[in-house]
């Protein structure tokens, strides 16, 4: 049986509009890392309880890596 990796909380949506450039650049990283490591982890059986966390989490993540790139594209312009 496959199991969940318990990540630390990322900052959530109201930080981001905070955080500089830089900032920026270090978290997305620390997400696409964090996706990459949740991909490794993906449990076989799609019918299970396991993805479906799985897939709320890397949902989750993919988001938050989204609305990251679309802070610093706001940050190039």
């Amino acid at each position: 049986m496959a199991h969940i990796i318990d990540f630390p909380q990322l900052p959530d949506w109201e930080d981001l509009e905070a955080m500089g450039r830089q900032e920026l650049l270090r978290c997305l990283e620390t997400v696409r890392e964090r996706i990459a490591r949740l991909d490794e982890e993906e449990p076989e059986d799609m019918e299970s309880e396991a993805y479906d966390a799985w897939g709320d989490r890397h949902e989750e993540l993919e988001d938050l890596a989204d609305e990251i790139a679309d802070r610093l594209e706001a940050w190039d312009d």
